[in-house]
Parts: structure tokens; C-alpha cells; sequence
């Protein structure tokens, strides 16, 4: 069963009362807080040197992955935000928790997801005018493209994550295979899951997918790139693939694929669907 929140303590606020000394833990979630009308206390450098937000007087507490909690607790907040996949605000957690500080960690990995994260944003910034403006027409746009992309024969993909170690192979464990699943495709890691263990060449060669998508991880995405290519991309095996000779394989933007799209997730959707069928042969 998909859970669109993960709440990691019982000390929540209640939904009615607003928060108004917030610190968030996590860049994407700061940007939806943001969008949500919030204003922000502290915030982790991801914050600004990913998503590039204007903060004004917001304090930087660290980075997500070992974020100040001394700076955080001086700070005051009446709430902070984590992130439920970083593992490293779980004990974060513990000890703001441990301080008295309200504190609640959040899990986006689907545009529902999102739409239910921002349902209590807006709650606690009190802006429901803002949830209206951006979630509804969303999800209008988003199952328009899930309805057009029905009418198309499904096509075959994988999915790689690269980073300067490598690639491996991903599915629907990832923001940009959930879409593509949507979009109808056919993903190689459903047909053989030992590839989200171990990146088989051959599997890979026997699937031939009608097209490649490549989603980089880390700060240097040249770097990653070059790493893939060196690991993969030199291989005439690879070499051969379809996608490879009819020049199907399409490095995603990191904006809307890599981070969190956020209120962007209707454009991430059109993104794929343009690609997928209506680029020209």
C-alpha cells in the first residue's frame, strides 16, 4: 500500500494550528513550503545551492545529511520538516524531538504524494487558496497526459541512474520510472529485476529497449556522464543497442527529475510524453 506520508512522530502540531518559525531539513521540502506561502527560519544549503531559492534572512543549518542541530534548536522553530529518505535525519529527528521541538518527516515520491504533503503545508501556513491553485489543476494536467499516452503503443525503456561511480539500473523506485510507468512504458527492470542489483549488459541486450533515459545523481554531472560512458557506453554490445544507433538515449534534466519537481510535476509528465511520442523519427 502506497503511503503518501510517512509521519515520524506523535508530537505533530494539530493541522489547525500555524506554524510560523519553520526550519526545513531537506531543499525540495523547503521550495514546497515555500510554494505553500511558508516562510523559513533555517534551511539546509541544499536549499539554495540546488534549488537556488531566494531565502532572505534564513539561517543555513548545515546540509541535509548532517544538518547543525545545535543552530536549528537555537533557532527556536515551533516546527521542522525532514526528509524520510535521508537516513540521517532519523536521529536528527530523535534529538529535536528529544529538545521539545514539533517535528515531522515527510516521503515524496509520486506527485500524490506531494499534493498530500502540500494538503498540510497549506494547512499550517494557513494559504488553503494556494493547495487550490497548484494541486487541482496538476492533477487535471498530469491524467490528461496519463490518458494520451494510453493511446500510444508502449514502449520499451530503461532507466539509469549515473553517478561518478557508474550507473545502475532503475524502476519505479524512482521518481522519473514511476512516470515513465504511468506514461505506459515497459521498463527492462520489470521484466528482469536482478538489474536493480547488478547493471547486466546482456539482459539489457536481449530487452534491445526502444529507449534509454539517464538520470544523474551528485554534483558534477559531467563527471557521472563520463563515468557511465567509460562503464557502459564503450561496450560495442552497447554500442549496438537500437536506442544507442537511432539516438534514443536522453540524458533527463535535473530539475525536473532529479530534485523533487515539486509544483512542477505536470511539466516533468509533459516532458517524458514529448519525448516519448512526439519526437521525430
Amino acid at each position: 500500500m502506497k503511503t503518501f506520508i510517512l509521519l515520524l512522530t506523535a508530537l505533530l502540531l494539530p493541522l489547525n494550528a500555524l506554524a510560523e518559525r519553520v526550519v526545513s531539513l531537506y531543499g525540495s521540502f523547503s521550495e514546497a513550503w515555500l510554494e505553500a506561502g511558508g516562510t523559513l527560519a533555517g534551511v539546509t544549503d541544499d536549499a539554495v545551492t540546488e534549488r537556488g531559492l531566494d531565502l532572505l534572512d534564513a539561517q543555513i543549518i548545515g546540509t541535509n545529511k548532517a544538518p547543525n542541530l545545535e543552530l536549528v534548536i537555537a533557532l527556536d522553530p515551533d516546527w521542522v520538516i525532514l526528509s524520510a529518505d535521508i537516513a540521517a535525519q532519523g536521529p536528527a529527528m530523535q534529538v529535536l524531538q528529544g529538545a521539545g521541538i514539533e517535528c515531522t518527516a515527510f516521503r515524496v515520491d509520486t506527485w500524490q504524494d506531494y499534493a498530500a504533503m502540500m494538503d498540510v503545508f497549506t494547512q499550517k501556513t494557513g494559504r488553503r487558496d494556494l493547495y487550490e491553485a497548484i494541486i487541482p489543476p496538476m492533477e487535471e494536467n498530469i491524467s490528461r497526459i496519463i490518458e494520451q499516452a494510453k493511446a500510444q503503443e508502449s514502449p520499451k525503456v530503461l532507466l539509469l541512474r549515473a553517478y561518478s561511480g557508474g550507473a545502475k539500473a532503475k524502476g519505479a523506485d524512482n521518481l522519473a520510472g514511476v512516470m515513465l510507468r504511468d506514461l505506459g512504458c515497459v521498463n527492462v527492470t520489470d521484466l528482469h529485476p536482478s538489474l536493480l542489483e547488478e547493471l547486466s549488459l546482456e539482459a539489457i541486450v536481449t530487452e534491445d529497449p526502444d529507449w534509454i533515459f539517464v538520470s544523474v545523481m551528485g554534483g558534477d554531472e559531467q563527471a557521472a556522464l563520463h563515468a557511465l560512458n567509460e562503464s557502459l557506453g564503450k561496450n560495442p554490445a552497447y554500442q549496438a543497442l537500437t536506442a544507442v544507433q537511432e539516438g534514443r538515449v536522453h540524458v533527463l534534466p535535473r530539475d525536473l527529475f532529479h530534485y523533487k519537481p515539486n509544483a512542477r510535476w505536470a511539466e516533468s509528465y509533459g516532458y517524458l510524453y514529448e519525448v516519448l511520442f512526439e519526437t521525430e523519427e
